[in-house]
C-alpha cells in the first residue's frame, strides 16, 4: 500500500493586510481629501496662480486616480507624465512643501488618523522629482 501525502501549506486565517486606501475609506475619502486640497490650494494667495481658471474636472480626476493609486486602490493612472505636466510651472520646493502642509490639514481636518496621514505625506513626498522644476 502506498501513502500519498501532501506537503500543500494550511489555508492562511490571516486576511491581506489593509492598504491606506481601504483603510481611510476608498474612493470617497480620497476624492473628499483632493477636494479639501483643492479648496485650499485656490484659497491660498501664494498657490493659487498656479490655478488661474480654478481646477479643472480632468485635473482634478487625474489627482484622484495618483493618489488612489499611490495609496494601494484599483485605480490606475493614465494621464499624462507629471515631469511633463509641470515642468513649465516652475514649482519650487517651498511650494511643493506648503501643498503638503495644506494637504496635511486636509487630513486632519477629515479625521484621517496620524499614523496614515504620515504615510500619505511621506508618499506624496515622493513625488516631489516629478514636481518640482524651479
Amino acid at each position: 500500500m502506498t501513502t500519498v501525502t501532501t506537503s500543500a501549506a494550511p489555508a492562511s486565517t490571516e486576511a491581506p493586510p489593509e492598504t491606506i486606501y481601504a483603510a481611510i475609506g476608498g474612493r470617497a475619502a480620497v476624492t473628499a481629501a483632493v477636494d479639501g486640497l483643492y479648496r485650499r490650494l485656490l484659497a491660498d494667495p501664494q498657490l493659487n496662480s498656479f490655478f488661474p481658471n480654478g481646477v479643472a474636472a480632468r485635473h482634478r480626476a487625474y489627482f484622484i486616480t495618483i493618489m488612489g493609486e499611490a495609496l494601494g486602490g484599483p485605480e490606475r493612472y493614465r494621464g499624462p507624465d507629471l515631469v511633463a505636466a509641470h515642468r513649465r510651472l516652475g514649482i519650487t520646493n517651498a511650494q511643493f512643501d506648503r501643498t503638503a502642509g495644506h494637504l496635511d490639514a486636509t487630513l486632519d481636518e477629515l479625521g484621517v488618523p496620524r499614523h496614515l496621514a504620515d504615510q500619505i505625506i511621506a508618499i506624496v513626498a515622493s513625488l516631489r522629482p516629478a514636481i518640482v522644476t524651479g
